[in-house]
């Protein structure tokens, strides 16, 4: 693989990782579209590592709380605080996209990755968030969701490893179903892709490191999937502090209809 090509994925996947459009969808079909290799399902987890490093460090602060907070509630057995909660709430969202990864990591490398399903997802996946985001109402912030909203949101993330559903969208979605505004529900789609990135991250990346070695290609993804990362969360928190979704609803159909089209002129 190329600097160049890694450079883009890595940007495109820093970008899509966050917003509602689905980084699997855009790596999968960036390489069918422009006749490159294939980079792999093991390339784009190490890409994930940057988009990991990219939610520690934006939300840094939250992150020291959640630590204190979680040593508090080994030593005390107890939850009191909004942060207390939050751990737990953040822990159960994750077992249920740690479960289903695990049941369909084969056909997440191979079966899902059908350009013709990745457009038909966009579309699909686009109206449902368009929709929900539309008549959902904001009435709940991020420090009320609970037990069950974090179960819903977990379940939610599942549908992600079909690429083109997206998980930030799929979560965001559920969590504006759940009446959560707009900020909240995006901020707690960021919180909860720490876990599951970090266990796939762990899963895979040693296995390409032992494949491939630490190549250059590899380290300029991570680079600017990190950068774009960084830029994909602090944008669209602004954006959906005072807009709707509706923009990424429009992109999701677009691109999936250009899919359609470039699908039926290859066959």
């Amino acid at each position: 693989m190329s600097l160049f090509h890694a450079l883009v994925l890595g940007l495109v996947q820093g970008l899509s990782e966050f917003l509602p459009i689905s980084s699997s969808a855009h790596l999968a079909l960036l390489p069918w579209i422009f006749g490159w290799d294939e980079p792999g399902l093991a390339f784009d987890v190490a890409l994930h590592v940057g988009t990991l490093v990219a939610v520690l460090a934006y939300f840094r602060d939250e992150w020291g709380r959640l630590i204190v907070a979680a040593w508090e509630v080994l030593r005390t057995r107890r939850l009191t605080t909004v942060e207390q909660r939050r751990v737990l709430y953040l822990l159960i969202a994750t077992i249920p996209g740690g479960v289903g990864g695990l049941l369909l990591e084969k056909q997440a490398e191979s079966t899902f990755r059908s350009p013709v399903l990745i457009a038909l997802m966009l579309i699909v996946m686009g109206a449902v968030l368009w929709l929900v985001d539309r008549y959902a109402s904001q009435r709940r912030s991020l420090d009320a969701i609970g037990a069950r909203d974090a179960i819903l949101i977990g379940v939610a993330q599942v549908a992600a490893l079909i690429p083109g559903v997206s998980r930030s969208g799929a979560t965001i979605t559920a969590g504006r179903a759940l009446s959560i505004d707009r900020p909240g529900a995006a901020t707690f789609s960021f919180l909860m892709s720490m876990p599951i990135i970090a266990a796939a991250s762990v899963l895979k990346v040693p296995g390409l490191i032992r494949m491939h070695g630490v190549t250059g290609a590899t380290i300029v993804g991570v680079l600017a999937a990190a950068a774009s990362g960084w830029f994909a969360i602090a944008t669209l928190l602004r954006y959906v502090s005072h807009r709707s979704y509706g923009i990424f609803a429009i992109y999701r159909f677009a691109l999936g209809v250009a899919v359609l089209l470039l699908a039926a002129s290859r066959a």
